[in-house]
């Protein structure tokens, strides 16, 4: 409930006098540290009753407070909603006076939704506030369960969109012509729709492809490519355009590749999209990197480590300098567990400063600085800054270079703890890394705290989750033996509505952790080649990636192919 707007809720609490101010300030930490809305915060303390809460809401932006359960709504009117954007918007209209209606909403705090809703409904709007369930129980009784076809309302809109009198565009096209195209009602629902669509799938990117002779929607979901639908190819220009309007890009401009970012409320919840376009041979392609901040669980006990490894990564966590490196393939959530380590160590008494490209969350507490290689902001550069911003801890998004490896060591040497990312298969081969970058092997050995390898792969679908017995020619694959599985099943999903018929739903880690120790030091120091810091390491009781993903198939997360395909 009310998502973005803590601060303003915190603040008309204490005006009207219904909090003191060690209340208040007790209330700010129970918000950061559970990451609670601070409307459910003041429910659960007691402060204010939904009711109440509601009221106050409604008087602070002089709307009406109304009970759906209490009013009859005309069927006529709940029908000049279409079912998309009553489910888009977490939107029910109660009632029409000539060319004004009224729309209970459960995020009245959202500045575009009068704006976008008048759009869609060809009218003025005026918004109400109304109990969060009782506009749930609404939407599933007038506008369809939410499972509910969401492809008749894309075919639905496809048939709009072809009755629509839409223009065809070709590149030769002035800007405002294409504007206006892209301004359209059909076009501004459909991109709403994919977009909708494609946050309920939890899809984490979303690609636009025109080709020669038609124009490409896919989502990616849990690591693989699904295809929508196709629209006809003459949407390709306006749909794309929509897209660069909504993320403030030259839509004139499509010759060069542009980058942006969009935020918006999508079904209820802040999302935010980074926008990348790319000139090709048909038109632009245009990608959509999905950061949906209500999924993201930033706790590091949620990612699912060992527990041996999570207990020895919040020890060195809680170090007083060194380096500790994430390495993985792009896309393997070296992101996701930076970011819970420093949530996990942000404290009060400490200062924490990042380097990213680009900033993906915004963290309660932390100075995160996004990189701008286009004005010469590189990490290097702002490394070299942060060290004169008495940080206690730095994180690098990337240790792309020398300049870069060479700065966050001596960061470290004067104390600092840093945390970094590099692009390795594995955990020793981080060490390599560095010796070819031209950093001294003694300078590692003395900074380098832990490498954390780690990879996705994808679960079991728990729907459709079927038990086998392996052949030996799988478990020879694996480096098992009969006897090493003694005779647990393995498992793999069957596929089910529940899964788009592919039998995974989700995505978990695997780690591996190298704790730098004094044996691993001297390697280090004497060059030598990851393969022997491996066989080191496990000597020393490393588990490596295929170890633990074989851990997960004996645990029935994930199957054969995944962790063959990881590691």
């Amino acid at each position: 409930m009310f998502e973005g707007e803590s601060g303003i809720l915190a603040e008309l609490v204490q005006q009207k006098g219904l909090v003191t101010s060690e209340q208040l300030s007790e209330l700010v930490e129970e918000h950061q540290r559970t990451g609670k809305p601070m409307a459910e915060v003041l429910m659960d303390f007691g402060i204010l009753t939904e009711d109440q809460l509601l009221q106050l809401v409604a008087d602070y932006l002089n709307i009406e407070y109304v009970k759906l359960t209490e009013i009859d709504i005309p069927p006529s009117v709940l029908r000049a909603m279409p079912a998309s954007a009553a489910r888009m918007y977490g939107a029910v209209p109660i009632r029409a006076a000539g060319n004004l209606m009224t729309v209970a909403v459960m995020d009245p705090f959202n500045p575009r939704l009068t704006e976008e809703l008048a759009f869609v409904l060809g009218k003025d709007v005026q918004l109400a506030v109304a109990p969060p369930k009782q506009i749930e129980e609404m939407l599933n009784r007038h506008y369809g369960e939410e499972s509910e076809s969401m492809q008749e309302l894309l075919g639905d809109m496809e048939k709009e969109l072809a009755t629509a009198g839409l223009a065809e565009l070709d590149e030769s096209a002035t800007a405002k012509a294409i504007e206006e195209e892209a301004n359209k009602a059909p076009i501004v629902r459909f991109v709403n729709l994919i977009l909708f669509q494609a946050i309920q799938d939890r899809a984490s990117d979303i690609h636009f492809e025109p080709f020669e002779d038609e124009f490409k929607i896919r989502y990616r979901v849990d690591g693989a490519l699904y295809e929508m639908a196709p629209p006809p190819k003459h949407l390709a220009l306006p749909v794309i355009s929509r897209i660069k309007v909504l993320a403030n890009l030259n839509i004139a401009e499509r010759r060069l590749p542009q980058d942006g970012r969009i935020q918006m409320h999508i079904a209820n919840r802040p999302i935010d999209l980074r926008v990348s376009t790319l000139p090709t041979q048909f038109g632009e392609s245009c990608v959509l990197r999905v950061l949906d901040r209500s999924v993201v669980n930033l706790e590091l006990e949620n990612l699912g480590m060992p527990t041996d490894v999570f207990e020895k990564l919040v020890e060195l966590i809680n170090l007083p300098n060194g380096i500790i490196i994430v390495t993985g393939p792009t896309g393997s959530g070296k992101t996701t567990t930076l970011y819970s380590c420093l949530k996990r160590i942000n404290k009060v008494e400490l200062k924490l400063l990042t380097a990213e490209d680009p900033v993906e969350y915004d963290l309660e507490g932390i100075m995160q600085v996004p990189i701008n290689e286009a004005v010469g902001l590189t990490f290097a550069r702002a490394l070299r800054a942060f060290l004169r911003q008495d940080p206690d801890i730095i994180m690098v998004g990337e240790m792309r270079d020398l300049e870069t490896a060479q700065i966050s060591i001596q960061a470290s040497l004067t104390g600092h703890l840093v945390f970094t990312t590099l692009h390795t298969n594995d955990a020793p081969g981080a060490v390599t890394r560095m010796i070819d970058m031209g950093v001294e092997p003694f300078l590692i050995s003395s900074t380098l705290q832990a490498v954390l390898a780690q990879r996705l792969v994808r679960t079991i679908c728990k729907r459709c989750k079927v038990a086998y017995e392996p052949n030996p020619a799988i478990l020879n694959e694996l480096g098992l033996t009969p006897e090493d599985v003694a005779g647990r099943p393995f498992y793999y999903g069957k596929g089910c509505l529940e899964c788009n018929e592919t039998g995974y739903r989700g995505r978990k880690g695997l780690f591996e952790l190298l704790v730098i120790t004094e044996p691993i030091r001297e390697l280090i120091n004497l060059r030598a080649p990851s393969g022997v810091i491996r066989a080191k390491a496990q000597e020393l009781g490393l588990r490596t990636l295929r170890q633990d993903g074989i851990r997960n198939i004996l645990d029935g997360e994930t199957t054969v192919e995944e962790v063959l395909k990881y590691t």
